[in-house]
């Protein structure tokens, strides 16, 4: 009897969960044995970190278990340190191989799928590894949450003006999607706070977007990314473009334009890299650090390797230019995991594979509760349309009927109650009452 095919897929975001989603209902009984390789037990909805961030809906909620989708694949919990795919091998990283100190294991494979995704693409600016905050996972947005709202806390109880202002005074670096939404809503969520405070009022506060190039939001159109610079101007933020960071040492922002200031919060989202897995493998790269891919997804010139979604260089064959590479973005990742998927059921039953082809449909973005910018089958949307169209298309794509139940009721509950402003920092530092009632010494962490 033939042995099932092994297949390894390294990540188990967008493409790495759609791919062995759809891979487990579409594989017969023995057929195949899917492995998905992930650090962490769940896959990130990043579009509604923001609102995560701003409290609009449970941090559980923006994470879909790994475990209770992929009933029919093998969850491993690791990180692949290394691809040796002409022995069809991979190095793995786990937490038993840490606890045991072994060392990292090899796990063999017939067929690859790399989708590791991307990692914060961070530059060597003075001051930005000791005191900038990403903008990727959930934890990082809960994190910001809770930064947040401490820095209100801390500006209302000191009385040192310094203290105060640089305590209000929050910058964000890239005027893309992350940085773009998670300032519109923390923005919102921090104004909806000082209405608790006695000592603090919106104008009070100092929100700024500091982006490289002339626009933000390129995604949406050169007419409604102007239109977003001009919405969040009007609510008294602060938008620097063609500005770029380029120091924050000691909790002093200094700004390509010759611009200091002192502040407290400073959030890095100005781009992403290939995830470094890409590197320690034996697999073709271009000048990005993107895997060379063909239409079909798979690897370019390499047999039993495909990849799709950030991690891969995919040739757009809606475009008019031969050289186009599909976007690196959700819209295509969910679309090609379909595609890989089904290419590697044909491949195994000896069928024809097909081409990945999509026409980009256009972009939403949030810019806050109730506000928002669309370019979508050519149709330009501003204000409550645009935004009710965001939360829209993003409840269609959660996976798992059960999540979007869960987010739709979260939801309808927020239209019925206040926003909840509640810091709970401590998350962060579990064991610091037991450390004081233990008498040990705790070093506070963070900006």
């Amino acid at each position: 009897m033939k042995e099932p095919a092994r297949i390894l897929v390294v990540g188990g975001g967008y493409v790495g969960m759609y791919t062995a989603l759809r891979l487990q209902r579409r594989l017969r009984r023995g057929e195949a044995r899917v492995i998905v390789l992930d650090p962490e037990p769940y896959m990130t909805y990043q579009p509604f970190l923001p609102e995560a961030a701003a409290g609009s809906i449970s941090p559980r909620h923006v994470v879909v278990p790994l475990r209770r989708v992929l009933k029919k694949c093998q969850v491993l919990i690791g990180e692949a340190a290394s691809i040796d795919h002409a022995r069809r091998v991979a190095t793995v990283k786990t937490l038993a191989t840490e606890e045991e100190g072994t060392g990292p294991v090899e796990i063999g494979y017939d067929e690859l799928v790399l989708a590791p995704g991307s990692v914060s693409r961070t530059l060597p600016v003075p001051g930005l590894a000791d005191f900038g905050i990403g903008f990727k996972t959930v934890e990082e947005a809960i994190k910001l949450r809770n930064h947040v709202l401490e820095q209100l806390d801390i500006a209302s109880s000191t009385r040192d003006p310094a203290i105060r202002d640089a305590a209000l005074t929050f910058v964000f670096v890239g005027g893309g999607y992350a940085g773009v939404e998670a300032l519109g809503d923390l923005e919102d969520m921090a104004r909806y706070a000082t209405r608790y405070y006695h000592n603090l009022a919106p104008a009070d506060m100092k929100w700024v977007l500091v982006e490289a190039t002339g626009r933000i939001l390129p995604e949406v159109g050169e007419e409604m990314g102007r239109y977003a610079v001009r919405e969040l101007r009007g609510r008294n933020i602060d938008v620097r473009l063609d500005t770029r960071l380029d120091s924050c040492e000691k909790r002093i922002v200094v700004l390509s334009d010759g611009t200091r200031f002192p502040a407290r919060t400073l959030v890095w989202t100005a781009g992403v890299k290939p995830h470094p897995v890409l590197a320690a493998s034996d697999l073709p790269r271009n000048d990005r650090g993107r895997l060379k891919c063909t239409a079909a997804l798979r690897v370019d010139g390499v047999d039993h390797a495909w990849a799709a979604g950030d991690a891969a260089a995919v040739p757009d064959r809606t475009s008019d230019d031969p050289e186009a590479l599909c976007a690196p973005n959700a819209q295509h990742a969910v679309r090609q995991a379909r595609t890989l998927a089904d290419n590697i059921v044909a491949s195994l039953r000896g069928e024809q594979v097909k081409d990945y082809e999509h026409s980009y449909a256009g972009s939403v973005a949030s810019l806050g509760l109730h506000k928002g910018v669309a370019h979508v089958y050519g149709r330009k949307l501003k204000g409550y349309p645009a935004w009710f169209m965001h939360r829209a298309y993003h409840l269609s794509r959660v996976p798992t009927f059960n999540r979007k139940a869960r987010v739709l009721a979260e939801w309808s509950l927020a239209g019925l109650f206040k926003r909840e402003i509640v810091s709970l920092g401590s998350l962060e530092h579990p064991r610091a009452e037991f450390e004081l009632a233990a008498g040990t010494r705790r070093h506070p962490e963070g900006l």
